[in-house]
């Protein structure tokens, strides 16, 4: 029967005339437009010089952790091994499977990104990999 009044109380009358105001946010990785009350953005625009200074620490820290050596097969996501396909010693060619990543219920192969001789193989099924971590280093 919808006998309820609609609401038209003064927090809706203060928000018109105060205006709204557009913001641009990242959330998990994605770039969402939110549009809040421009009394609000004036706080939320200076949010980001304050935390702006961690994502080139973050950038950084996986750029030396992937650039350890050209030699160095690196793990590209964190996880853990359930499969080795390799042996220290073994030769393998650019594209060989040399382990297996699990990351959330699904499997990950990582293949060699060059061919020679595996060399240092710290993978072990059930060991837990960081991102960057170094697998094997492979050698002419």
């Amino acid at each position: 029967t919808n006998t309820i009044p609609p609401f038209s109380g003064a927090a809706a009358e203060e928000e018109e005339e105060l205006g709204r105001e557009t913001v641009v946010v990242e959330v998990g990785g994605k770039r969402l437009e939110v549009t809040l009350p421009s009394s609000l953005g004036a706080s939320i625009g200076r949010a980001p010089a304050a935390g702006g200074g961690a994502r080139p620490k973050r950038r950084a820290a996986k750029k030396a952790g992937a650039a350890a050596s050209g030699d160095s097969l690196t793990s590209p996501m964190q996880g853990t091994i359930v499969k080795v396909a390799v042996e220290d010693g073994q030769q393998v060619n650019e594209g060989d499977l040399v382990v297996v990543l699990e990351a959330m219920k699904m499997e990950q192969p990582i293949n060699a990104h060059r061919s020679g001789t595996v060399k240092d193989l710290a993978a072990e099924v059930g060991a837990s990999l960081s991102s960057g971590a170094i697998i094997c280093e492979i050698k002419d």
